[in-house]
């Protein structure tokens, strides 16, 4: 520990008696506009918190536990059934199994046409990967993902169902299977003729059909997907057995952890209503702030967790679980401990191949460009997700420029010699608390739309300058510094 122990002590106090107290006044602002909120919403009545009304505002947790609780959770416990048996008698042959049961799943959730565009878009990445030229095959991608949004597709689609939630379904199905598409063309157009029997178009719909993944994630890479696939380990039903009973447990308390905040906090339902942001106290904006970032950490902890349980059950080695937000002190560590699967696919597909940080100042600024570019287009193209891409692009440009800057020999040899070892380390929470409060912001824009995150510019920054600015950047501060050290403790672990 660099910095003495009283002081650390003294972050992770102030820390963690910001976000409860931050909570409280969410919390009492909710209280406030309940009947409101209720006339204008509809808040469900509890259920797992008798007493209490639930937000039910956030579309993607209603959505997603909506379909796991009538078809999605049962399909999965047949996925796990499938898998054990088929490890347990026929490990060779487990990739086929797993493959003609997602097949079938698909099948029979999406209906035999939504099962024949999955099928159509994996026919024409296959084909198109034949010419082994990747800017073609990112052309194909593009290509299928932009029929998404056409707009006589769109009704075309929605007739092929009874509900709107049915079409949503293969809607989002087939966004993320365009990836999985993506990631296996271009591992194909990179490896030579030996390696092509690991790629064949049986091995595309073994991946593009494996159903812990289909609907909503998590991605894994081709490369990574057929290597745990193939390796074949020894099957331990006791092992297996206490992991998922541990898994369950785990994902039940996220689950229960998740509800309690939108049935104490009305957090979507107020970022839909502008008068009660304008009008709430610096205090409960921070707290519905806070509360909207650590929900969404919290529900992908939930809607990640439960397909990386399934993938351990496999075999598989599943791509790590979101990061907890309250200790991100950087964009650059924002999005390498998110969504790690995505950042995988985005650095190997897209960065690198651009050039990445190996190239020249401009070419750097430009694969990062793209990078977002692409980001914000695969999430809908929606204006306010251009201006969530553009944040991201500046502030990852910005952190990549001051460590560039930093690591010139002179700099690098001026600061060593002009500061002690704790004041640099207190100066980088200063600059991260900066990035932080700029990190949150392009999150609230992500989460709650342009109208949201110029609220938050106005009343903190503008209206709120300088003394509520300033006492942001002080908590953010003790948050950068928690954040720097468990980063630190854990990088040495």
């Amino acid at each position: 520990m660099l910095l003495p122990a009283w002081e650390m002590r003294l972050y992770g106090l102030l820390a963690v008696g910001s976000h409860f107290y931050a909570f409280y006044e969410a919390h009492q602002v909710s209280q406030k506009y309940e009947a409101a909120m209720d006339r204008r919403f509809g808040l469900e009545p509890g259920t797992l918190f008798r007493g209490l009304k639930k937000d039910p505002m956030d579309f993607e947790w209603s959505y997603w536990i909506e379909w796991g609780r009538e078809r999605i959770l049962w399909l999965l416990a047949g996925h796990l059934l499938v898998s054990q048996v088929s490890r347990l008698l026929v490990e060779k042959y487990k990739p086929w199994c797993l493959m003609v049961y997602g097949m079938a799943a698909c099948w029979l959730l999406l209906g035999i046409k939504g099962f024949a565009v999955i099928l159509f878009h994996a026919v024409i990445s296959f084909v198109v990967a034949q010419f082994q030229l990747s800017l073609l095959t990112w052309v194909c991608s593009l290509i299928l993902l932009s029929t998404l949004r056409i707009p006589a597709v769109e009704e075309a689609k929605r007739k092929w169902y009874d509900t709107e939630n049915e079409y949503y379904l293969l809607l989002f199905t087939v966004s993320v299977r365009c990836l999985f598409c993506t990631s296996f063309s271009l591992e194909y157009c990179w490896h030579g003729p030996a390696q092509k029997s690991s790629h064949s178009f049986l091995w595309m719909l073994a991946y593009v059909f494996y159903y812990p993944m289909f609907h909503n994630g998590p991605l894994m890479n081709f490369n990574e997907f057929s290597k745990q696939m193939r390796r074949q380990e020894a099957f331990c039903l006791k092992t297996n057995l206490s992991i998922l009973i541990v898994g369950i447990i785990r994902i039940f308390f996220w689950w229960c952890l998740a509800e309690l905040m939108i049935h104490l906090m009305y957090i979507h339902a107020l970022y839909s209503s502008t008068p009660p942001l304008e009008a709430a106290s610096y205090w409960a904006l921070g707290g519905l702030a806070l509360a909207q970032v650590l929900f969404f950490y919290v529900k992908y902890l939930v809607l990640y967790g439960v397909p990386a349980l399934l993938l351990q059950m496999d075999g598989l080695k599943p791509p790590a679980l979101p990061c907890c937000v309250s200790l991100m002190h950087s964009f650059t560590k924002m999005w390498r401990s998110f969504d790690v699967g995505l950042h995988c696919f985005l650095v190997r597909y897209i960065y690198v191949p651009m050039g990445g940080s190996q190239s020249s100042l401009l070419g750097m600024l430009f694969s990062t460009a793209l990078t977002f570019a692409f980001v914000s287009f695969w999430h809908g193209g929606q204006s306010y997700l251009w201006y969530w891409g553009a944040l991201n692009w500046l502030g990852v440009i910005l952190e990549s420029g001051v460590k560039r800057i930093l690591s010139v020999t002179f700099i690098q040899d001026l600061i060593e010699r002009s500061f002690s070892p704790r004041i640099r380390r207190r100066l980088h929470a200063v600059l991260a608390s900066v990035s932080t409060s700029m990190l949150i912001l392009s999150n609230l824009i992500f989460l709650g739309g342009n109208h949201v995150g110029k609220i938050y510019w106005n009343r903190i920054f503008m209206e709120g300058w300088p003394w509520a600015t300033l006492t942001v950047l002080g908590f953010l501060y003790c948050y950068s510094q928690v954040g720097i050290e468990w980063e630190q403790a854990h990088a040495v672990d």
